[in-house]
């Protein structure tokens, strides 16, 4: 009997890997607050605050465990205390960090051996600074918690997971749903950049599974291959909506980028910078991981959403997308342009 103790449990990633556990015929423990989401039955649960030595010193006694993942580790000096006070009870800790540890991450192509942001492992939550398109305090605050675990368990009982964007039913940030939605209302689509622009968003259920492989050590990217593209997605978003849509795309990124609209969330998903949608994962490939189709997650988060579904509320998801009359204006922008153009020749 496999035992395993997830770090989260009630959101997105975390109820995900709790609920596959618990499939697997797994003993299955979660560490959660308790101030939102929901339990995954099956699994038990302990309720405590990730930032009170009391509590990790109850959660310890409920151990041992073969293997902790940890989808909640954002702040170092934090991450530095679970993992000194779990060591003596786990075989294993699997960290979800992300791509944003790097230091080229949007700028160039990635991969494992990519330079990372430098953060010492009992750094606070305010670590280092904001950079345009990157760095971020998010990034290096992720670097420090995996040097903080690597640190106390060692290279051999440490995986680090560094996933890209994560799509899928549960998304709380809101991205898929954002273009679900706005296909659902139909009409002119402004859909951004080049068609054929390559993207590699994973779905959480293979996220999940590969944190559960057994015996998993190492550092690994996890991105699709970046054989599908932006308008691979958005038509499969049009398709499970019913077609009501068309999409008017606006070829020229910089034009965009000319009016101002914010990438990553205006038009969530869009990126004009090289790297944002190079990185790779043959590393987790050969190591067993498995990205589905794109258009199997979306068809699923719409079923997932049209059956009554909803996300954790969250901040982030507030920051999305663009209003009608915004979309709407720079159409018609666009549309003179290409007559000025046509006009011209």
């Amino acid at each position: 009997m496999t035992r395993v103790l997830i770090l989260g449990g009630s959101w997105f990633l975390g109820h995900e890997v709790a609920s596959q556990a618990v499939r697997r015929g797994w003993e299955v423990t979660t560490f959660r607050r308790g101030h939102s989401g929901s339990d995954v039955e099956g699994a038990t649960v302990v309720r405590g605050d990730r930032t009170k030595p009391d509590d990790l010193l109850r959660l310890a006694e409920a151990g041992p465990w073969d293997l902790v993942v940890d989808t909640s580790s954002f702040v170092p000096r934090e991450t530095l205390q679970m993992a000194r006070t779990l060591e003596p009870v786990t075989n294993r800790y699997v960290l979800v960090s992300t791509v944003s540890v790097y230091e080229g991450w949007p700028i160039e192509p990635l991969s494992e051996d990519s330079v990372v942001l430098d953060c010492p492992s009992d750094a606070g939550p305010d670590y280092g600074y904001d950079g345009d398109p990157g760095p971020s305090t998010y990034g290096f605050g992720k670097a420090g918690c995996e040097r903080a675990v690597i640190e106390t368990f060692g290279r051999a009982r440490t995986a680090v997971l560094r996933p890209g964007v994560i799509l899928g039913p549960r998304e709380y940030v809101g991205r898929l749903e954002w273009w679900l939605r706005r296909m659902d209302r139909g009409g002119r689509v402004l859909a951004p950049g080049r068609p054929e622009r390559a993207i590699q968003p994973v779905d959480v259920r293979d996220v999940a599974a590969f944190a559960l492989t057994p015996s998993l050590t190492g550092v690994f990217n996890l991105t699709a291959s970046g054989h599908e593209t932006m308008d691979d997605l958005l038509r499969a978003c049009l398709g499970v909506t019913g077609g009501k849509a068309t999409l008017e795309w606006i070829t020229d990124e910089q034009w965009l980028v000319a009016q101002g609209i914010r990438q990553w969330t205006e038009l969530p998903l869009w990126r004009t910078y090289k790297g944002a949608w190079a990185v790779d994962s043959h590393r987790a490939v050969e190591a067993g991981f498995i990205s589905r189709p794109v258009a199997d997650t979306v068809a699923d988060t719409w079923t997932w959403l049209t059956s009554g579904g909803a996300a954790i509320e969250h901040e982030r998801a507030g920051e999305l997308g663009i209003s009608p009359q915004r979309e709407q204006t720079l159409l018609g922008l666009w549309d003179a342009v290409q007559l000025d153009h046509c006009g011209s020749e």
